[in-house]
């Protein structure tokens, strides 16, 4: 077989696969950015109410002092600074 009819046979069946290898790989980095419940970057902290009802919870936000609890909605919800905030969770009831 010539190169001329390898090459593309070969482009063919790698281009393909390395499209849907790009694709798998991306799912994790994707949902890892923005995990449900608290999670925090390097200088903000979010809680993520991961809902499809459009329900609103109360979480209680850990901080470095007296705890504070806080109604949040579906998606995410700007803590503060992450120096500042120690965690959040959510704490059973709606609001």
């Amino acid at each position: 077989m010539s190169v001329r009819r390898f090459l593309p046979t070969v482009i063919a069946a790698v281009v393909p696969a390395a499209s849907a290898l790009a694709l798998v790989v991306g799912v994790p980095a994707t949902a890892a950015a923005n995990p449900c419940g608290f999670y925090a970057t390097g200088s903000d902290a979010f809680y993520n109410h991961c809902t499809s009802d459009g329900s609103r919870v109360v979480i209680e936000v850990e901080v470095f002092g007296p705890n504070y609890e806080k109604c949040v909605g579906p998606g995410n919800s700007w803590l503060g600074r992450s120096s500042k905030i120690n965690g959040a969770y959510y704490v059973g009831r709606t609001c």
